[in-house]
């Protein structure tokens, strides 16, 4: 492994990391820093929506919160760089604690991979395509 594609991995490593982070807080603007604007997102498998990466934005924005605790965890890590392009595949483990109206929170949780295709531009590496691969899930 050269230095280039060291450096590749350590950048998309941290484009995932963003990813999971602008989810578990809520800084749905922090997401501009991870998808192209054209970007395609599918959540389908998890009861989500596929759609443009704008009203994906929206839509976190408005359905997240209903979990107000959430922490992803990401596992292997799997990048093919070719050029300025790159496919991407990341196990994800994602808990979510839904608030009761009495005790402990409801904990909702999914595990599956992101597949992301992934572009270089000007600012970094960015995702324009994001499918959610379900590979179990507990509490619903």
């Amino acid at each position: 492994m050269d230095l280039h594609e060291i450096s590749d991995r350590l950048e998309i490593e941290a484009l995932l990391v963003r990813y999971t982070r602008a989810i578990d807080t809520g800084a749905w603007d922090r997401l501009d820093e991870v998808f192209t604007p054209d970007a395609e997102i599918d959540y389908t498998s998890t009861g989500g929506i596929a759609a443009s990466y704008p009203e994906i934005k929206e839509w976190l924005a408005k359905m997240l919160p209903l979990f107000p605790r959430r922490m992803h965890t990401l596992g292997q890590v799997d990048s093919r760089v070719e050029g300025d392009t790159a496919v991407v595949a990341a196990y994800f483990h994602n808990p979510m604690g839904l608030p009761q109206d009495e005790g402990p929170d409801h904990l909702v949780e999914f595990g599956g991979i992101y597949h992301h295709d992934l572009v270089r531009t000007p600012d970094g590496w960015r995702s324009r395509r994001l499918l959610e691969e379900l590979v179990w899930k507990r509490g619903m």
